[in-house]
């Protein structure tokens, strides 16, 4: 019997060719929450489902399942979050090309209008095939900034692949973000994303040594303070983010991009806290918000109980290589229901093996994120059939 599914367990495969049975958890009544919060800023960095029927092959131009993807954002607003679209959970680099970037912060700005929920897109080099310059790179930037602003959306300014293999020095990063900063409309939220999730950044803001890259940044931050709401900073270290945190300007808040560290860090210490882009927030928003909630209610017992059981699933789902993540993402949203099929742009549901998913079910099984646990199972053996695995 594929998966070993029987009423309230689940048989699972290990790589070793072992099994083990897991218990079916009752599903939770998650509370709604569309207001935003008042105690932190939090934002689900969310991904695109891919159209089943579209030629979603690895170097195809991305075919969108565009029904599925705008009710995803709507099931975020529907627990408080704000929307981090078009970002690298939305497969920018590894999928999604710049023609349905542009629908998609078009179709999304639009709908968080409708909603009167939060948004902000990302804006990068992507729509350009070649960059020599340092003077190109930063045209460039000011193409997708001013697309993303017209489209009624804050601007999340993106690490930049072309600029990391241009530039020759900091001062050429100081350079190209001068540019952009003196000429953005309103505040923005300034992405430093690590080689962990994209090795070609390796050595952004010219230095491989994190004290020094940090220092540039820094001084980018302090000179333009006026014009950055927050920094996002991907670099899974909760000790260099808590660093950081406390070295930005009075007003410029520090949104944790940290998925193995987030508990603590939004958390904070009683007198500092980071905010939140994070997305490990498209597969938790009901604990998410549930964790939120409390935080607003000044629970720190609750607030620990909600999120803590999180950790393991977000751990999992961001294990190394961590930038195919996005496979986890796309595959929690659908056992819990939240898309048709488990199919993805790029070809990309083939990045992360059958004993991984299945351990992503277990996780989030575990934490009481299915819905529909007898669905979930049955999708799980699915997967598990169409590879050839059976007990």
């Amino acid at each position: 019997m594929t998966a070993g599914i029987s009423t309230g367990t689940c048989d699972l495969p290990a790589a070793d060719g072992s099994w083990r049975t897991v218990e079916l958890c009752a599903p939770r009544a998650w509370q709604d929450h569309p207001q935003p919060y008042t105690s932190r800023v939090a934002f689900a960095a969310a991904h695109v489902v891919a159209d089943p029927l579209g030629e979603n092959v690895p170097g195809a131009p991305a075919a969108v399942d565009w029904e599925t993807t705008l009710a995803f954002r709507r099931h975020l607003f529907r627990y408080g979050l704000g929307v981090a679209e078009a970002m690298d959970t939305a497969q920018r680099n590894m999928g999604i090309d710049w023609p349905a970037v542009q629908e998609l912060i078009t179709r999304s700005a639009a709908q968080a209008r409708e909603f009167g929920a939060r948004i902000a897109s990302g804006a990068g080099t992507d729509h350009r095939l070649v960059l020599s310059t340092v003077a190109e790179v930063a045209e460039a930037y000011l193409e997708q900034v001013e697309f993303v602003e017209g489209a009624g959306s804050q601007v999340i300014v993106m690490a930049s692949r072309h600029l990391a293999a241009v530039a020759r020095s900091a001062e050429d990063y100081l350079s190209v973000y001068d540019t952009v900063l003196g000429q953005v409309r309103e505040p923005v939220i300034l992405h430093w994303l690590g080689e962990a999730f994209d090795p070609q950044l390796s050595g952004y803001w010219g230095s491989a040594d994190v004290d020094t890259a940090t220092a540039t940044f820094l001084g980018l931050v302090r000179q333009h303070a006026d014009k950055i709401d927050g920094v996002k900073v991907s670099l899974l270290s909760a000790d260099h983010e808590k660093g950081l945190r406390a070295a930005l300007p009075a007003g410029v808040r520090l949104y944790t991009g940290d998925d193995f560290n987030y508990p603590e860090l939004i958390r904070g210490d009683g007198s500092v806290h980071s905010d939140a882009l994070l997305g490990a927030f498209a597969a938790i928003a009901p604990a998410a918000s549930a964790a939120l909630s409390a935080l607003d209610d000044g629970d720190l017992d609750r607030y620990d109980a909600e999120i803590n059981p999180t950790v393991a699933l977000s751990r999992h789902i961001f294990a190394r290589p961590t930038f195919y993540y996005k496979t986890g993402i796309a595959f929690v949203s659908w056992l819990s229901g939240l898309q048709p099929g488990f199919t993805m742009i790029g070809g990309l549901q083939s990045a992360r093996s059958v004993v991984h998913l299945a351990r992503i079910f277990e996780l989030a099984n575990e934490a009481r994120l299915l819905p529909d646990p007898e669905l979930a199972a049955h999708r799980l053996g699915l997967v598990l059939a169409a590879a050839g695995v059976s007990r």
